[in-house]
């Protein structure tokens, strides 16, 4: 108890040192993010050069709002019940949460400069916070704003941390030694690491939880890894670049954002082909949501617009800016 009150008393004065900067911290780190609400009727854009964040109507087609003030902002998403908007922003140093009714800011947990990539639990009483600068992932429960823990042993973790299915494992991804570190959620203690990978970017999980799928931009490939043998079992090549690694609905293909292609990689992983290259896009990145039916999924471009593609054609169908 006393090491975790150390750590977040480290937090406070950091802010107490900085708190009027509100410059870049990190700036030369470039991500976006994309979360589409669990009733599909909204969607919230970010990119990390851009101080505003978009939210898109997803029904009709449009700009809905524009929230300002950020600086860095790094990852967003959802609350289960979709009541709640969480923003990460590294410069900031804040997790700030938005009533997605009214997008006003209700809360903001000061968890320290470089907070990226976050993950939150099936329940809604886990949220889990990449620092990418204090090399930390820290825990915060949303319903009593307390930060729980905060879990030290990682190298620039970024974007990429996505819980398992049945929620007992996290895993996060280390940008500076390239590996993905498995935490035990119940014991918040780090049980092993998976290595190989090159630039390592997005992450996802099979609903069985026995395949990891990893966007390794160093090498433009797909990975696919068996996570009890803690090994890589398939390498698909994809465009050049590659950020993303979404999972369809079904399990059966997975989606990379190749930045400098400009395009879309639509992964099959029973054959583990590159099948189809979707080409009309601008810096495509981590930032690739399915619809819940897989019908379509929703891109984010580097200037904040977002394109909506149908899965029978691979064609883009809508264009919000």
């Amino acid at each position: 108890m006393k090491s975790l009150r150390f750590k977040i008393s480290l937090i406070v004065l950091s802010f107490t040192i900085k708190a009027f900067a509100q410059v870049p911290f990190d700036g030369d780190i470039k991500n976006n993010s994309l979360a589409v609400s669990p009733d599909e009727k909204i969607a919230v854009a970010s990119y990390s050069d851009s101080t505003e964040i978009k939210i898109y109507d997803l029904s009709k087609a449009e700009l809905k709002t524009t929230i300002k003030g950020f600086v860095n902002p790094r990852n967003i998403l959802f609350s289960p019940d979709g009541k709640l908007i969480y923003i990460t922003d590294s410069s900031l140093g804040y997790l700030m949460v938005y009533d997605s009714d009214n997008y006003q800011l209700i809360k903001k947990y000061p968890v320290g400069y470089g907070a990226f990539g976050t993950a939150i639990s099936n329940d809604g009483k886990q949220l889990f916070i990449n620092n990418e600068a204090a090399n930390t992932v820290t825990l915060v429960n949303p319903g009593t704003s307390e930060v729980k823990n905060i879990i030290t042993g990682f190298h620039q973790p970024r974007q990429g941390v996505k819980f398992n299915p049945d929620n007992t494992k996290l895993y996060v991804t280390n940008f500076g030694n390239d590996h993905i570190t498995i935490v035990d959620v119940k014991t918040l203690k780090i049980e092993g690491e998976m290595e190989g990978f090159n630039k390592i970017r997005a992450i996802s999980i099979s609903k069985d939880g026995k395949t990891l799928y990893a966007a390794n931009s160093g090498t433009n490939e797909l990975l696919m890894v068996d996570i009890a043998g803690k090994n890589i079992i398939h390498r698909i090549q994809v465009g050049k670049d590659n950020y993303g690694a979404s999972l369809s609905p079904d399990g059966k293909l997975v989606l990379s954002g190749n930045k400098i292609d400009n395009t879309i990689s639509v992964v099959d992983v029973k054959t583990n082909k590159n099948i189809q290259t979707i080409k009309g896009f601008k810096e495509p990145r981590q930032a690739i949501v399915f619809s819940k039916d897989g019908k379509f999924f929703y891109v984010l471009n580097n200037d904040l617009s977002v394109d909506k593609v149908s899965m029978a054609n691979y064609k883009i169908v809508q264009s919000m800016k």
